[in-house]
């Protein structure tokens, strides 16, 4: 039996009933060692760019999640690793700046201009790909 890659498993979860962010932060609950429900708890208010809101792409926020989770030292007292999840952040917004041509879910489904920069799946598989090239997971 093959097993799906990261981009075919975070479109299953899209196609089922997980949002955009929960379908890009659950595909990786292994990698980063948090329980799926989790995942899918925290991710919940991030679809639809933000609670319908259509602000931040859902797949961009999931995959900025995973950043947290994969680099923080969760050091209440003296984080030490801000600074460098903020950077992870930063490259992770700019690739996918690049690879669809804005952040903001409205922008990207054409909402307001009839002209779509890229559909919610493709924002998903690039999400999935920005997390395995920027965090190596």
């Amino acid at each position: 039996m093959t097993s799906m890659t990261k981009k075919e498993l975070a479109i299953a979860k899209r196609n089922g009933k997980y949002n955009c962010a929960q379908a890009v932060a659950c595909s990786f609950s292994e990698e980063v060692g948090v329980d799926e429900a989790v995942l899918f708890k925290a991710c919940e208010g991030f679809g639809s760019g933000m609670g319908c809101l259509e602000c931040t792409c859902g797949a961009l926020t999931g995959a900025v999640l995973l950043a947290g989770f994969k680099n923080s030292d969760g050091n209440l007292e003296n984080p030490a690793t801000k600074v460098n999840t903020y950077q992870y952040t930063k490259q992770m917004v700019a690739a996918f700046k690049e690879k669809s041509g804005s952040t903001v879910c409205k922008e990207l489904k054409g909402i307001g201009t009839g002209k779509v920069l890229r559909s919610c799946p493709d924002c998903i598989m690039d999400s999935v790909e920005i997390v395995q090239e920027i965090l190596g997971l």
